[in-house]
C-alpha cells in the first residue's frame, strides 16, 4: 500500500499516535491495517476508518490503558522489593 498524504488524515493520525505514546509511521501502520481489513479504496473511507480508530483510542485513554502508562505501571517496583535481583 502506498502512502497516503491527505492532511486531514495525518492530523488523524498523529492524534492517534499522541494517545497511544506511540510514532507517527506505528499510528499509520496501524490505520492502514484496519483500512486494509475493510477494503477501504476512497480516502473519505479512509479518513473514517482513521476516526473510527482515534475513538476506540480516546475511549481506551479514559481507561488509562495507553502504552505508556501500562509500561509505568510495570516498571513500578514493591517498596519490600526495590533491590531485589532474579538470577536466570
Amino acid at each position: 500500500m502506498y502512502p497516503i498524504n491527505d492532511r486531514e488524515y495525518l492530523a488523524i493520525c498523529s492524534k492517534i499516535a499522541n494517545l497511544l505514546s506511540i510514532s507517527l509511521s506505528s499510528a499509520k501502520k496501524k490505520v492502514e491495517i484496519q483500512i486494509a481489513k475493510k477494503g477501504s479504496k476512497t480516502i473519505e473511507e479512509k479518513r473514517q476508518v482513521a476516526k473510527d480508530l482515534l475513538k476506540l483510542s480516546e475511549k481506551d485513554n479514559g481507561k488509562k490503558l495507553s502504552s505508556s502508562k501500562i509500561l509505568d505501571k510495570l516498571m513500578s517496583t514493591l517498596e519490600n522489593e526495590d533491590n531485589f535481583m532474579t538470577e536466570d
